[in-house]
């Protein structure tokens, strides 16, 4: 029995208010499949029977559930080069020298997924930017999905997970063959920690960050909801910080918001608010 249209824009409705992601109607159809695993685990027999525990359970753990299991987890190894040379080649020369006091640099990569990019941004810090090796790094990356902050958090990755963007000799020097997977070195572990979190959530405002990755995520999310998002980046970035989006998405907010033109990439300065 298929889903029908009251209980599919009820389910919309549900990953909405506990994720902030508009679900498009065109995709309904993920429902079936991304839900089944829900359905078993609660006992239970069909979709119909998930809607109705949901109606009379408003605001529940299984609620949070249902919207984890919707977000879209696509990630790779060094996605978007361009930013990352940027961050190679300018931004982070800059930033050292401005942190040479305090020896200290923090990276969040928010709306991680299974973990690549911020075991990413640790490669490429301990690959072209040695003398870092004696600084504290701290890089977060966190996830609405308890899976994916679990998965990420192995440091663990199959081999097609492996060969989208990771360089081989990053493989070699990086990584430590275990069975049919592949995990990080325990030095790139010291560097990143993992965390549920919903970026519709304000986060402890004693955390700033020097760099903040925001990519690929607010494409799904409503005005609103990026307004939002985007006021919690602001108020967790440090003042000379960067931030940097999806290639298809834009701060949009001239008030709070400096855009950053380059060759490579585009990146985000933090503006004083009054």
């Amino acid at each position: 029995m298929s889903l029908s249209s009251i209980d599919a824009d009820y389910l919309r409705t549900v990953v909405m208010r506990n994720s902030g992601n508009r679900f498009d109607p065109a995709r309904d159809y993920l429902f079936e499949s991304r839900l089944q695993r829900i359905v078993r685990n609660c006992g239970m027999q069909s979709l119909d029977e998930l809607v109705r525990a949901l109606r009379s359970e408003s605001g529940s753990t299984l609620e949070h559930s249902v919207a984890e299991a919707m977000t879209i987890n696509e990630t790779s190894f060094f996605r978007d080069t361009a930013s990352f040379d940027l961050l190679r080649e300018e931004l982070l020369p800059a930033l050292i020298a401005a942190r040479r006091n305090t020896r200290t640099l923090r990276f969040w990569s928010a709306a991680s997924s299974s973990g690549q990019e911020a075991w990413s941004l640790a490669m490429l810090l301990r690959e072209h930017f040695p003398a870092l090796a004696s600084w504290k790094i701290d890089i977060l990356g966190t996830d609405i999905s308890a899976e994916m902050v679990t998965r990420s958090s192995s440091g663990c990755y199959q081999r097609m997970e492996i060969n989208r963007g990771l360089p081989a000799r990053f493989l070699l020097k990086y990584m430590v063959r275990t069975g049919d997977e592949w995990e990080v070195s325990p030095d790139l572990r010291r560097m990143c920690r993992f965390q549920q979190r919903n970026l519709c959530d304000t986060p402890p405002t004693q955390e700033r960050f020097d760099v903040i990755l925001l990519r690929n995520v607010m494409i799904y999310f409503p005005p609103e909801t990026r307004r939002k998002v985007l006021l919690t980046m602001h108020r967790s970035l440090a003042p000379d910080g960067m931030l940097f989006l999806g290639l298809s998405e834009q701060a949009r907010m001239d008030s709070h918001w400096q855009t950053v033109l380059t060759a490579k990439a585009v990146w985000y300065r933090p503006l004083p608010v009054s």
